[in-house]
C-alpha cells in the first residue's frame, strides 16, 4: 500500500510539472485508495509524505469489508476521513465518481465544487 501510494504521488508530481511546463491549466488530480486488507508493506512513510502533499490533491481512502480502518484513519487527512463501501456497491461509488468529475470538469479550474452525496458508503470516525 505505501509504495503504490508513494507511486501514485511521484507520478501526479511529474504530470503537473509537464503541465506547467507546457503552460496547461489542470484540476486538482485525485487520488483513490481502495482496499480490503491491512498494508503488507512499511506505510508509514507514504502518509507523511501524502499529508504533505495535501494542497495540490484531493486524497480518498474507500475500505470494502475486510480493510483495516484504523490504518486508513493514520493515512487519511483529517478533512476527509476514510469512507466504508456499502457491502460490495463498486457500482454506485463508481457511478458518483463519474457524476463528482463532471462537475468539477464543467466548472472552472480552481473554483469550489460541490459533490453529490455519497450513497454508496459511511464516513467512519
Amino acid at each position: 500500500m505505501g509504495a503504490a501510494i508513494e507511486y501514485a504521488l511521484d507520478f501526479l508530481e511529474n504530470r503537473k510539472q509537464t503541465y506547467k511546463d507546457n503552460g496547461i491549466f489542470y484540476y486538482r488530480p485525485w487520488v483513490f485508495l481502495i482496499t480490503d486488507k491491512e498494508p503488507s508493506d512499511y506505510w508509514q512513510s507514504a502518509a507523511q509524505k501524502l499529508r504533505e502533499a495535501q494542497g495540490p490533491l484531493s486524497f480518498f481512502a474507500v475500505a470494502v469489508i475486510g480493510a483495516d480502518i484504523n490504518i486508513l484513519k493514520q493515512i487519511s487527512p483529517p478533512q476527509r476521513p476514510p469512507v466504508t463501501l456499502n457491502g460490495l456497491d463498486f457500482r454506485e461509488l463508481f457511478v458518483w465518481l463519474s457524476a463528482s468529475v463532471k462537475r468539477v470538469s464543467s466548472g472552472k479550474v480552481g473554483q469550489a465544487v460541490a459533490l453529490p452525496p455519497m450513497g454508496w458508503g459511511q464516513i467512519t470516525i
